[in-house]
């Protein structure tokens, strides 16, 4: 059976609302859950092949272990690398705006510094700010082909080196908390991969375009010449027609392909608490369109302590 007639056949088309042309899906009358039959795993995941990220209203119900049940069905769980091991099975990271957590205001690939980034993500909204705190994704294949063929052949040449040393030049008004917390964290681990500017993707064999904050250099080109090239990619992926931006309610889930997407969470809530749990699922090591495989350096500074103190 192929996707479309497995999609057809396990959820109607009428509760499938495209949020844009391009991309994003909003998905009714389905509670998530780890017990949901196979074929209705397989139609999600053929809906988010298709759509890139895809949203449900109303789940409340899901808790931290629930969230990642259903999580697991998509794949083998994976927690952020420079948290290092996690207590117990939970791999749900909290990311609390009060509590100067993880920033996430810029475009980004979840976790493109490591090689075999997560293939997916699943996002639980569980305090909304009243106003702001929108989230932002981007198709990065429709960006591919919106490039004319000339700097399409150029991207699908090009590497570049991902990274996560964070620059507080980028990040707008950083404050004490996340230079603390970023510093302990690149205190402890660094990691630094060398990825394709173009991908394939491994199950739909689309072109996708891997850039993003994590970038920190062309591989064999100047710096001059790698940040207009930079700029010119991302233009192309931040471009209105190629985006789609959610606004979050208590309860609401977000899944996304993250080998064919970016995406930006907006900071324009002040003071108010946001706070999202998030679980990734393991992906794959990316491959160019010649067939050569990512590359990946990780080197550890400082080995956390042995109890996890």
């Amino acid at each position: 059976m192929n996707q479309t007639a497995l999609v057809d056949n396990v959820i109607p088309r009428t509760d499938i609302l495209k949020r844009a042309a391009r991309i994003g899906a909003e998905i009714r009358n389905i509670k998530l859950s780890g017990d949901l039959p196979e074929q209705t795993i397989a139609a999600i995941n053929g809906l988010l092949l298709e759509h890139k990220v895809i949203f449900f209203r109303d789940q409340g119900h899901l808790d931290d272990a629930e969230q990642e049940r259903f999580a697991l069905r998509f794949g083998k769980l994976v927690p952020l690398p420079t948290l290092g091991a996690t207590k117990g099975t939970v791999s749900i990271l909290e990311i609390d705006s009060a509590r100067g957590g993880i920033r996430t205001d810029y475009w980004h690939i979840d976790v493109a510094y490591v090689d075999a980034y997560p293939k997916i993500l699943v996002l639980r909204g569980v305090v909304i700010p009243p106003v702001g705190g929108d989230t932002v994704w981007s198709n990065t294949a429709a960006a591919y082909l919106d490039l004319p063929p000339p700097l399409q052949r150029l991207a699908d040449d090009l590497w570049a080196v991902h990274s996560n040393a964070y620059d507080f030049a980028v990040i707008a008004r950083p404050s004490a908390t996340d230079k603390k917390l970023y510093d302990e964290i690149v205190d402890r681990w660094m990691f630094e991969t060398e990825h394709p500017v173009v991908r394939i993707h491994p199950e739909t064999g689309e072109r996708t375009l891997v850039l993003g904050y994590d970038v920190k250099r062309f591989v064999d080109v100047p710096k001059y010449d790698g940040q207009r090239l930079f700029d010119l990619f991302e233009s192309h992926i931040t471009a209105p027609e190629n985006i789609v931006r959610w606004n979050w309610k208590q309860g609401d889930v977000a899944i996304w392909d993250n080998r064919a997407t970016m995406h930006y969470a907006v900071r324009d809530y002040g003071d108010q608490p946001r706070v999202v749990r998030r679980a990734a699922i393991e992906g794959e090591v990316p491959v160019s369109v010649d067939g050569r495989r990512s590359i990946a350096r990780v080197k550890v500074i400082k080995q956390p302590p042995a109890n996890g103190a």
